[in-house]
């Protein structure tokens, strides 16, 4: 029978008594494995974006201004910008979407609000909430930034499908304690059984005696004259069954984790191919969601008229994905050697401040490199036309 919880609460007519601890138990340990692996998904989530970089551009060059600043550093005077896009990306994926809206200057995710939609006009945000403050103005959609999710609603899905797969791993946990548990007999004479305290003495052997000398490691239970306790079966505890558990577990995990896009060996700390798992998590998840917020954020702080100036904001993934400078010295040199990118954009790359000097911009390219027209020209012994 499933868990109520209102049951539990309140109780009912029909069952005025509350549900048992073991039922109570199940819901706990549902939602514990339920919200582990959602959880881990939202906090990864969060991590990759406060670990991007928000890069503002004006006239089309890069430029470090307030924009920049607001957005990398302190949205608001309360929050750093990794606490800010944390809460954000937990509103997005619990609720399907979150409110940010401006303030004096400064950026807030709100906790709550009501909105109301207009299929031909914008839509109007009311009783926003940050914390304890509520605002008593009403906010329209080109006035706030509206995050949405694009997909279905893949905690709804999964926890769907959680519902005939938890049953497994109830099943297995069952399994488990059953293989831990004591079973035995107990026989009573027949004429002790008809004597009013040989019955009270058995009702307390059986309700304490009995639960106490089977739950503990060591323990010795006391038998009273007509009574005769053979065990009839041997604990059958195995390692096995507890890696079997936590193999379907982490099943769960790896539910969620394909919802969000992200490979599963990155939740699960498998370290088998890391470099690939990044990159599919760029690929499938990281990307798709730096363009959905900054699609937003471009229309509604800069629009078309400023777009068109070059002016606009890109969140830039590629500082997600750890560089190491050993393994990837012939790659940097490459890149350099092939006037693809100047000694300050490899600088960005790697995680280092610029240099302030013109020739940290300048491109180079070696000798090796040379226009197809050249290099027959040089074979055939002819000269350029």
């Amino acid at each position: 029978m499933a868990f109520n919880f209102f049951k539990w609460l309140f109780g009912s007519r029909d069952s005025p008594q509350p549900v048992t601890g073991d039922e109570f138990f199940d819901l706990l340990s549902d939602n514990y494995i339920r919200e582990l692996a959602f959880e881990s998904c939202v906090n990864l989530v969060g991590n990759i974006v406060s670990k991007c970089e928000i890069k503002t551009y004006f006239g089309g060059e890069e430029v470090k201004g307030p924009e920049y600043y607001l957005w990398n550093y302190a949205p608001n005077q309360n929050q750093n910008s990794t606490s800010f896009w944390h809460k954000l990306i937990y509103q997005l994926y619990h609720n399907r979407e979150a409110l940010v809206i401006e303030n004096d200057g400064k950026l807030y995710v709100a906790d709550s609000y009501s909105r109301k939609k207009y299929a031909l006009y914008d839509d109007v945000f009311s009783q926003v909430a940050i914390d304890d403050f509520t605002f008593h103005q009403t906010f329209t959609a080109s006035n706030v930034l509206f995050f949405e999710l694009t997909n279905q609603d893949m905690k709804q899905i999964v926890d769907g499908l959680y519902q005939s797969y938890g049953k497994l791993i109830q099943y297995g946990m069952k399994g488990y304690q059953k293989s831990r548990g004591e079973k035995g007999t107990l026989e009573l004479d027949a004429t002790a059984a008809g004597d009013e305290q040989f019955i009270k003495t058995y009702e307390d052997i059986k309700n304490k005696g009995f639960k106490t000398f089977a739950e503990a490691e060591n323990a010795v239970l006391p038998l009273y004259k007509g009574m005769k306790y053979t065990p009839t079966s041997n604990k059958t505890y195995s390692s096995d069954t507890t890696r079997d558990i936590r193999a379907m577990i982490d099943d769960v995990t790896d539910f969620y984790a394909r919802g969000f896009g992200i490979p599963a060996p990155l939740l699960n700390g498998s370290v088998q191919d890391v470099s690939s798992a990044t990159d599919q998590l760029l690929t499938f998840c990281a990307d798709p969601l730096a363009d959905n917020l900054a699609e937003e954020i471009n229309r509604k702080r800069y629009g078309v008229s400023d777009f068109q100036k070059g002016n606009y904001l890109k969140i830039d993934t590629s500082c997600i994905k750890h560089v190491d400078l050993i393994e990837s010295a012939a790659n940097i040199d490459k890149l350099m050697g092939s006037g693809v990118l100047c000694v300050n954009d490899i600088r960005v790359l790697i995680g280092q401040p610029i240099i302030p000097e013109k020739w940290a911009y300048q491109h180079f390219i070696t000798k090796n490199y040379s226009a197809i027209v050249d290099a027959l020209t040089e074979l055939s012994g002819g000269e350029k036309e």
